[in-house]
């Protein structure tokens, strides 16, 4: 009978001690890289999971809504912000600049975001986007995503949709200014910020193992490395795909993470999550 007391009395503190892990909602807002956490489809079937669906496997407490919009900046994200169903949420994300930059956007200076000047500059269009976000929960938290470097580009489903990557400027402006922009938003308005850009071995020579090349003096394929390709013409009207599977790296397609760039994006998220919202 002791012992059976003993035993209650232990179990009774163990459940005690046990603290049910409280709801948490998420709304993802991004570009295509969230996006395509629900339609794997559109990546050829090469990845299996999004970085929200990572995430919330490892924090099954949380979960999330995904309003990544393919193709869309910052800018656009702002001027269509009042349509696009956001709802109240404990938590916000936000991953987007990488296609303003490449859309030559002009970026703007930190002050366009405490002004508030508008979607004349992508500084301005966060303003625009935190400034919604906070009037759905002035109590949630927000964590930007700093964009990942970007390799070459080609669409997987249709090689002319294609673009260089961020080791050159476009319309003047670097991928890497766009980045030190989040970076300075988030220090500013005291956000963490998910650095995806300086995250050691997120470089552009790791996001894909090889470009596959007609050789210009032989015109034979050929698997090139960073930075050899970028000197190598590819003509989308007679050239094959250049990232077969077996190029596959942190990237499927240049530029969209692959299964193993997602897992690094979920896992430096869910640090995140564990010290600001768990």
């Amino acid at each position: 009978m002791r012992r059976k007391l003993i035993l209650i009395c232990i179990i009774a503190l163990l459940l005690s001690s046990f603290k049910t892990q409280p709801q948490i909602t998420w709304v993802a807002l991004g570009d295509s890289i969230t996006y395509l956490n629900d339609h794997l489809a559109e990546t050829g079937n090469r990845d299996t999971k999004g970085y929200m669906t990572r995430v919330t496997e490892k924090l099954p407490n949380i979960t999330y809504v995904n309003q990544g919009h393919n193709g869309w900046t910052a800018v656009g994200i702002a001027k269509s912000i009042e349509k696009l169903g956001l709802t109240k949420a404990d938590v916000y994300t936000v991953f987007l600049g990488t296609n303003d930059w490449w859309g030559g956007v002009h970026l703007g200076t930190l002050k366009d975001y405490t002004d508030n000047t508008g979607t004349g500059t992508t500084n301005g269009a966060f303003r625009i986007i935190v400034d919604k976000l906070r009037s759905l929960n002035s109590n949630a938290k927000i964590i930007l995503i700093a964009p990942m470097q970007r390799s070459d580009f080609v669409y997987i489903a249709d090689k002319k949709n294609n673009a260089y990557g961020s080791y050159k400027d476009k319309n003047g402006q670097s991928l890497a200014q766009f980045v030190d922009a989040v970076n300075a938003i988030g220090k500013l308005e005291h956000f963490e910020v998910v650095d995806l850009y300086n995250k050691r071995g997120m470089t552009v020579k790791k996001l894909v193992k090889f470009k596959r090349l007609k050789d210009p003096t032989t015109g034979d394929y050929k698997d090139y490395k960073y930075p050899d390709y970028t000197a190598i013409p590819f003509n989308p009207a007679t050239d094959e795909y250049p990232y077969p599977p077996e190029a596959v790296n942190l990237t499927y397609d240049g530029l969209h993470p692959s299964d193993k760039g997602y897992q690094v994006i979920a896992d430096m998220l869910v640090k995140v999550f564990k010290k600001t919202v768990e």
